[in-house]
């Protein structure tokens, strides 16, 4: 099954299930981007939209980006507001947002399901305004080195999605390439005692005032 392919079908589920990542995510990402300021959006794999909520509380102007129509219809479902903009859109295509438009850029558990990602801090770095932030939050490589992947239950079993591991120094070496530095780098624990694995691993870059 395609990785578009399995989203649509996660769709009806995804906000329900019974997900550790997926409530990680919400938690850390209100937890470090409370500290930011900014008014424009663009959601990097929005999904259900359920990240794009509480972004509303700071911005005022947000576009989600997302493959899967059946994610966005969803999201849409959810949020019906004139500050949010949500398109069907292919991450590995030039975007079509208008260069120099957000504050922010965020990806939430979406880069594990793309190979390069260079492409991708190319594209965040055009849409950024100078002194822009990206930030990323992903599953952690770690939890991939151990097999961990996307996956979700269907009526047939386990749908186990398609995934690429990225390493933390491909992430800051990927960021350097196309005029990023790095602000702060975090990892997410499912406890508050960290002799684990972390689940996730956040970063967050901006974008280097001189880079057009």
């Amino acid at each position: 099954m395609s990785i578009k392919k399995a989203y649509n079908s996660w769709a009806e589920s995804y906000d329900t299930n019974e997900n550790k990542t997926r409530d990680l995510d919400q938690k850390s990402t209100i937890k470090i981007l409370s500290k930011y300021s900014f008014e424009t959006v663009l959601e990097l794999g929005c999904g259900t939209g359920k990240n794009t909520q509480w972004h509303l509380g700071k911005a005022t102007n947000i576009i989600g980006l997302d493959f899967s129509q059946e994610m966005l219809n969803k999201a849409k479902e959810k949020i019906n507001n004139n500050k949010v903009l949500f398109i069907k859109a292919d991450l590995l295509q030039p975007w079509d947002v208008q260069n120099e438009f957000a504050d922010l850029v965020t990806s939430s558990l979406t880069l594990e399901h793309i190979k390069n990602i260079d492409f991708i801090f190319k594209q965040a770095c055009l849409k950024l305004k100078p002194n822009g932030l990206f930030f990323i939050n992903e599953l952690h490589p770690f939890k991939q080195y151990t097999g961990s992947k996307a996956r979700f239950e269907t009526e047939k079993g386990t749908q186990v999605l398609e995934v690429y591991t990225h390493h933390i120094s491909e992430y800051i070496q990927s960021a350097k390439n196309n005029g990023f530095v790095l602000v702060e780098i975090d990892e997410q624990f499912d406890q508050i005692d960290e002799n684990e694995i972390p689940r996730l691993i956040s970063f967050v870059f901006k974008k280097n005032k001189g880079v057009v």
